[in-house]
């Protein structure tokens, strides 16, 4: 039997013995919503006759409560490529149940916005605190008591977060994570990177890079570069909440519906009725959390994870910090290179070996908990293989023994490099999340004058005007939770990889997120405390040299002490309006830093639970 390694080990259990009163009141309260919570056969006639009013032939089922009803919550809608496949699952997964004796309901929908679409526009505001909003709607549509298991069916960035945290609050239900797989490949990224610098630099026109961006997501299914999205499915698989290996199998195949169907044929046996009951709160635990991380640094996944584990964690009762990760990050080895990390797409990893073997690997080596407790009848062993259709039936083959392209994969005794790539940078400026793995080792260090900004679009209108063409750390403020709600800066991406391509040495600042799709540019994240309400981001001017090392682990505006201790904070802009914004007033306000989450939901959940 391979040993944990010792860091694992020991990261596990500082979680665990930070988080044991936290644990202790989670626990606690998801046993007395199982013994005595709302559910069917505690309902008024008035109640469950309402419940299952509409529900056709499953009517005469849902009313004898003798057998498990299948809360479905779904993030359908057709605009997304991601979520476009979803549109009949519920009536798909309905005839599934009924299969072993089941029956299922749409319990709810929540929404699903998309960073791609709203990244430089105002939606972007809204997008950190609609994984709350998903949260809350998850909860809405738990609440009425109806049932004594649920699907969750979502993907992209925060969708698959807000999922999990609400469906956490019914810890006591069991319940399955359902993708619905990435989309074929299209235009090779190097192509589409190419094509988008090109157009920074006034090479191309519009209709050029419209062709390009088309032709790169082209179809039905989850985009295919390794962002945010695509890293939501490989920590749900390393937590043990899909079926075995279901994260990257196309939509529209039979392996891929028949995968849904086992996962719908799998949750009617995990019920509290039964004899093999796992509830969601009790497979969501410490070692879980440090398994998704582990995942995380060994593919090198995306940034917006850093806010979004420690989100996940808190609804489940578990406190996770950045030290946390980066104690991991320093014993992780990198396994994957896919794109932006890499040349190819998560079709490619997944042809190449795929989470199969990156888990089996992993766990050859000591750096899984392999005793989690997972959804799969064989627990966390059963993810070391890959589905696969024999005469129209759903078996698992064992994963390669050797990856299929080590261009993509490698096992963890020769990786492509021995550590995971998310660093914990701090100094006097604050602490920001570093992630090397796309970046040149000569650039995770870089010294530099500031330019200051509080808007990415000035930093374009800079690079416009030829502003920028020297030697600069870009740092963009008050773009934190509380601030603008945290979005996206992903436009930053190509114009300052433009100028690192001309030979300046170049790196990002800011307490705003970047994407999961984020590449070579040096960058300091997620900045905490944010710059409103006095995180000493506030303090940098134009001019001031900053180092920003990734080996050091720092962030330094070197400054005299006297003279940074007396100055004054920068004003903040005014709040964002217009686009709806200023309904979610309230979650900016009460929204705590990014190491925590980002959250105004968990904030106030906290003083009370």
């Amino acid at each position: 039997m391979t040993h944990l390694h010792p860091t694992v080990h020991a990261v596990t259990q500082r979680i665990i013995e930070r988080s044991r009163p936290m644990r202790a009141r989670y626990l606690d309260l998801i046993e007395r919503q199982r013994d005595a919570g709302v559910d069917r056969s505690r309902m008024g006639c008035g109640n469950l006759a309402h419940g299952f009013a509409a529900s056709g032939e499953d009517k005469a089922q849902i009313r004898a409560g003798g057998a498990m009803n299948i809360g479905i919550v779904t993030a359908y809608n057709d605009m997304l490529s991601a979520h476009q496949p979803y549109y009949r699952y519920s009536e798909q997964m309905k005839l599934w149940a009924r299969e072993v004796g089941a029956t299922a309901q749409v319990a709810g929908g929540v929404p699903a916005m998309c960073d791609g679409v709203t990244q430089g526009l105002p939606g972007m505001d809204l997008s950190l605190f609609s994984r709350d909003t998903i949260a809350m709607s998850t909860v809405i549509g738990l609440s009425h008591g109806m049932f004594e298991g649920t699907t969750l069916l979502g993907i992209c960035d925060k969708i698959v977060p807000g999922l999990l945290i609400g469906a956490l609050r019914f810890g006591h239900l069991p319940a399955i994570l359902i993708p619905a797989g990435p989309m074929p490949s299209g235009l090779a990224n190097k192509e589409k990177q190419r094509v988008r610098q090109l157009y920074a630099e006034g090479k191309c026109g519009r209709e050029e890079l419209l062709e390009a961006e088309s032709a790169s997501y082209h179809g039905a299914g989850t985009c295919t570069f390794y962002g945010t999205a695509n890293s939501n499915q490989m920590m749900m698989e390393m937590m043990g909440l899909h079926i075995p290996n279901a994260a990257f199998i196309n939509p529209g195949t039979k392996l891929r519906q028949e995968l849904t169907r086992a996962a719908v044929h799998r949750l009617a046996e995990i019920g509290w009725s039964g004899d093999d009951y796992r509830p969601l709160g009790k497979v969501v635990d410490e070692k879980a959390i440090v398994n998704a991380v582990i995942g995380l640094l060994a593919t090198g996944g995306s940034t917006n994870h850093a806010i979004h584990i420690p989100a996940m964690a808190r609804a489940a009762g578990i406190i996770i910090d950045w030290e946390d990760i980066d104690r991991l990050s320093a014993v992780i080895p990198l396994v994957t290179r896919v794109y932006p990390n890499g040349s190819g797409d998560v079709n490619h990893f997944q042809a190449a070996g795929g989470l199969s073997y990156v888990i089996s690997t992993l766990l050859e080596h000591g750096l899984l908990h392999g005793d989690i407790l997972t959804i799969a009848k064989g627990g966390f062993a059963d993810y070391k293989s890959d589905p696969r259709l024999i005469d129209d039936a759903l078996v698992w083959e064992p994963a390669p023994a050797e990856p299929l392209d080590d261009t993509m994969v490698r096992p963890a005794s020769n990786p492509f490099q021995p550590d995971g790539g998310m660093r914990l940078v701090k100094g006097n400026i604050g602490r920001g999340t570093f992630k090397t793995s796309a970046v040149d080792p000569s650039r995770w260090t870089i010294e530099a004058p500031a330019r200051v900004f509080s808007d990415q679009n000035d930093v374009l209108a800079a690079f416009k005007a030829g502003e920028l063409e020297r030697d600069v750390i870009v740092v963009v403020r008050f773009q934190g939770p509380r601030a603008t709600g945290m979005p996206e800066l992903h436009k930053l991406t190509t114009p300052l990889g433009v100028l690192q391509d001309r030979g300046f040495r170049v790196a990002l600042v800011t307490d705003g997120r970047m994407s999961g799709a984020s590449g070579k540019v040096p960058a300091a994240i997620h900045v905490s405390p944010e710059a409103l309400g006095g995180g000493l981001l506030g303090r940098v001017r134009d001019g001031d040299i900053i180092r920003l090392s990734a080996e050091e682990g720092s962030l330094e505006a070197l400054v005299d002490f006297d003279e940074w201790e007396s100055r004054q904070m920068a004003d903040a802009p005014l709040p964002p309006i217009g686009t709806g914004r200023e309904l979610f007033a309230f979650m900016r306000h009460g929204a705590d830093e990014a190491e925590k989450g980002g959250s105004a939901m968990l904030a106030a959940m906290d003083a009370f639970v």
